[in-house]
């Protein structure tokens, strides 16, 4: 992988409102991750009802139709959650269909994880291929490699955030431990992969310019017709990414859980829709939180692999919203090593998740007795106590 930090001569972009797609499009929002998707997605299904009177469908039965693009991408979740299937799929194109000759809008950005062009064809003609537009949002990948870090270990990572970015940008094939980063981020080549499928002519690259708070709304409006200001930001606790605390604790649980052989259902349950999910509603972070920080060299290969990417974007003759030099800016770097050591979990923090957890285990209807055990409990080792603790924790959560 290039990483060449040298300075490049930005792609020309538009910088006017974009006019509104013909009447009838479906614009297929693909993320990918960490580029305002979980805000754009909360506009769009909060103004629902408004964005039909002006003649604009959301066809989507909730804020984000994850399972519904996971399912058609043949991606497995979360780790834990049950695997999506087709009937999720299904159900969203049933939607899509109803809407008829009204623009519509599909925001997911599992879509940008879409394995290879036979699928994004599938989707693309499922949608009605003569009447879809890919949206694509960036962001540089400075401001994204934490968001993204600190997801990932929401979904079980146990690696440090430095030792991660390591592998991510120094040591090829950059796929370990998460093959997924590159396919969504490397944002070049999924712009050229769903530009070989739809044409350049049907796909608008936004650059998203975080100093202006309400622009991609502005965008959304502008590109579905909508009057200004009728799309709002909607505050979501449940979507907030995590402290650095917050991230090394869960983190140091990922590693416990792991360490132990639990089963995955047991940390989707308890962990990450218990105790995770009830510590971002009960806590809000303060600007005394230590953030999660990207070393220099980090910043610099982040903003060298963005200027290589924007380059070949404005070369595919898709449409181009915002700056893209933005995406080769060198953000001005943090605290390193300090601050990542000195984060420590607040003791309101760690309550509130424990709280979390214990909730969901007490929510559980009883499981029926067990025969007795042959061996007694000094005749088990700890690691085998804990793993039989979690599949029995597990068995009576599922009621079984």
């Amino acid at each position: 992988m290039e990483t060449d930090c040298s300075t490049r001569h930005a792609t020309a972009a538009e910088t006017a409102a974009p006019a509104p797609l013909p009447s009838g499009t479906r614009l297929l929002h693909i993320g990918p991750h960490k580029t305002g998707t979980t805000s754009i997605q909360g506009a769009l299904f909060a103004a629902k009802e408004a964005m039909a009177e002006h003649g604009v469908a959301f066809p989507a039965h909730s804020r984000h139709p994850m399972e519904a693009a996971l399912a058609v991408c043949a991606r497995p979740g979360m780790m834990g959650d049950t695997r999506p299937t087709e009937g999720h799929w299904q159900r969203l194109l049933d939607a899509v269909h109803a809407s008829k000759k009204q623009t519509s809008v599909i925001s997911s950005e599992f879509f940008a994880d879409a394995p290879d062009d036979e699928t994004i064809a599938r989707v693309v003609d499922d949608l009605g291929r003569d009447r879809v537009h890919v949206l694509v949002t960036l962001r540089p990948l400075a401001k994204i490699m934490p968001s993204q870090w600190q997801q990932y270990v929401q979904n079980g990572l146990r690696m440090g955030y430095e030792d991660w970015l390591d592998h991510m940008l120094r040591k090829a094939p950059y796929e370990k431990p998460n093959p997924s980063f590159w396919r969504r981020h490397r944002h070049d080549r999924l712009v050229e992969r769903w530009t070989r499928v739809v044409g350049a002519e049907n796909v608008t690259v936004v650059v998203v310019d975080d100093r202006d708070r309400g622009g991609l709304m502005r965008t959304f409006e502008s590109l579905l017709g909508l009057p200004d200001g009728l799309l709002t930001e909607v505050p979501d606790t449940a979507n907030r990414s995590l402290t650095l605390a917050e991230t090394e604790m869960l983190r140091k649980l990922n590693m416990e859980f792991r360490g132990n052989g639990l089963p995955d259902e047991l940390y989707s349950k308890l962990v990450r829709n218990g105790a995770v999910m009830h510590m971002k509603n009960a806590c809000r972070p303060t600007a005394d939180d230590p953030r999660i920080t990207t070393p220099t060299w980090a910043l610099e290969a982040a903003a060298g692999i963005g200027g290589e990417m924007a380059e070949r974007i404005g070369t595919m003759g898709v449409r181009i919203l915002g700056d893209p030099a933005l995406l080769s800016a060198v953000p001005s770097p943090g605290q390193d090593d300090p601050e990542q050591e000195a984060a420590r979990i607040d003791p309101e923090v760690a309550a509130q998740a424990l709280y979390g957890a214990l909730v969901v285990a007490a929510e559980a209807p009883p499981a029926p007795p067990e025969r007795p055990a042959v061996r007694t409990v000094h005749q088990t080792s700890s690691k085998e106590l804990v793993r039989v603790l979690g599949h029995r924790v597990l068995k009576r959560l599922k009621g079984s």
